[in-house]
């Protein structure tokens, strides 16, 4: 059995995998390391990798200056949106898309290892083995419809939060 196997068996983007495509995925796996504070990317950057925990957390942030007005950018700082686990995969929009980055990702504790897969190399493997593409796109489908819910829920709830607050006329 391969270095990762053990971990990539219980990584949510690989959910239901035989062994055998499991070690396809793995070859085309690379570790990164870093340390708490290391920035794994930067927000509006471009890339085209997703990344997988399998040590550690990685902190995803905001930067509420790009919308906010020249008055209050002066004091906004960027805003921790998520914290991963191992197990979690990120920047997976840049799979799709291969846009900008649209938050920020930052080692959230020493030791943090990551495996990173290139958007290339997991099309290549999708499109030769369709089997496989099918699960990991079911997978990331599932795992973006969770993280856009609970991205809505915490929009609703700032949105309740400034509707208790007294205006300032």
């Amino acid at each position: 059995m391969g270095k990762y196997m053990r971990f990539l068996r219980n990584a949510d983007i690989f959910y239901d995998l035989t062994v055998a495509q499991l070690e396809l995925i793995e070859a085309i796996c690379e570790e990164r390391n870093y340390q708490k504070g290391d920035q794994i990317f930067g927000e509006n950057a471009h890339s085209d990798e997703l990344y997988i925990i399998v040590t550690g957390q990685v902190n995803i942030l905001l930067n509420p200056k790009l919308v906010a007005s020249k008055k209050e950018s002066r004091y906004a700082e960027p805003e921790t949106i998520a914290r991963l686990r191992e197990g979690q995969s990120f920047g997976e929009i840049a799979l799709v898309d291969q846009g900008i980055r649209s938050a920020s990702a930052w080692a959230g504790s020493d030791g943090t290892r990551l495996l990173l897969i290139r958007r290339d190399r997991l099309l290549l493997l999708c499109n030769t083995t369709p089997e496989i593409g099918y699960r990991i796109m079911y997978n990331l489908a599932f795992d973006l419809a969770q993280k856009m819910r609970n991205a809505d829920l915490r929009i609703r709830e700032a949105l309740l939060y400034q509707k208790g607050k007294p205006r300032k006329d």
